[in-house]
């Protein structure tokens, strides 16, 4: 044993390229794997979109935009998808309140209830909304009765929307609120200010930039979402017909005027994306400065 010590090389006459790297080839491994996962199934999908869609430059979206009911429904797309924001972006911020700051019976359930909309097909929930507001139901024919028509009509497409679109915009708010110091709320109780004030003042500039994440996510899933609202909306041209069912009704006719209408959809969605993130790492930087 004293032999071999005394002929061991010492570690710092190494050289440099036989010398132990701990960890390197790891970190090289995972990325490498990570960026070709992303490479196969989401780079190489928008490469392929983008040129079949526009391989002709701007022929084939000028073809499809022409079509009977193209414009009506990218619009009605996306005006659906801001209503969708906007309210749930409400609604959405009040049930993250509920759930983190009041404490009842059945919070877990509810927590529970609130991603059932990630947990069943779209598909499903199209039905759901079809076997609840359709004509031939009580509820639904009340509805027509007096002069209101939810199923084959924008009503049932923005419910539709505001059912799958509710935990991106729940669970976007609930972390950040969770972790808000309650130091500031409760001086504000002290000094005398309400509920109402203290939340507006205090709680609701903390959690905006939460807010407008979930909004925005919600919007995006909104622009492409096609198992929830097919069902409901009846996809009737000029009326109820949205742009993802359009885009699927190009594929018989062109499937090239449908990747240039999609690659448009994708880039209206990403956009949006990048502000959402744009907005989560400003915020991140902020608490953590």
């Amino acid at each position: 044993m004293a032999g071999a010590a005394q002929y061991a090389v010492p570690r710092r006459f190494l050289p440099w390229r036989v010398r132990p790297q701990p960890g390197a080839l790891s970190r090289w491994s995972l990325r490498g794997v990570a960026l070709l996962y992303l490479g196969l199934f989401v780079v190489l999908p928008v490469v392929a979109v983008l040129e079949s869609g526009f391989g002709d430059g701007l022929t084939n979206l000028k073809d499809a935009m022409a079509s009977f009911g193209a414009w009506k429904a990218i619009r009605l797309t996306v005006v659906m998808a801001v209503l969708t924001a906007v309210i749930n972006g409400a609604f959405g911020t009040l049930l993250a309140y509920v759930l983190v700051r009041i404490r009842f019976p059945g919070r877990e359930l509810l927590s529970a209830i609130v991603d059932l909309p990630f947990a069943i097909p779209s598909l499903v929930a199209g039905v759901m909304l079809v076997a609840l507001y359709g004509p031939s139901s009580a509820l639904g024919g009340w509805f027509e009765d007096h002069g209101l028509e939810i199923i084959f009509a924008p009503p049932g497409i923005l419910l539709a929307l505001l059912f799958v679109t509710l935990p991106l915009v729940v669970r976007s708010v609930q972390p950040v609120l969770a972790e808000l110091d309650r130091d500031e709320e409760e001086a504000a109780h002290t000094l005398g200010a309400g509920r109402w004030t203290t939340f507006r003042k205090i709680v609701l500039p903390a959690l905006r930039p939460a807010i407008a994440a979930g909004s925005l996510l919600a919007f995006s899933r909104s622009l492409g979402e096609f198992g929830a609202i097919v069902f409901v909306a009846g996809n009737i041209p000029n009326k109820t017909l949205t742009a993802p069912v359009f885009i699927t009704q190009l594929i018989n006719v062109s499937p090239d005027q449908a990747a240039a209408v999609s690659a448009l959809i994708f880039g209206l969605a990403f956009i949006v994306v990048l502000v959402t993130e744009k907005l989560i790492s400003r915020h991140s930087d902020r608490y953590s400065a």
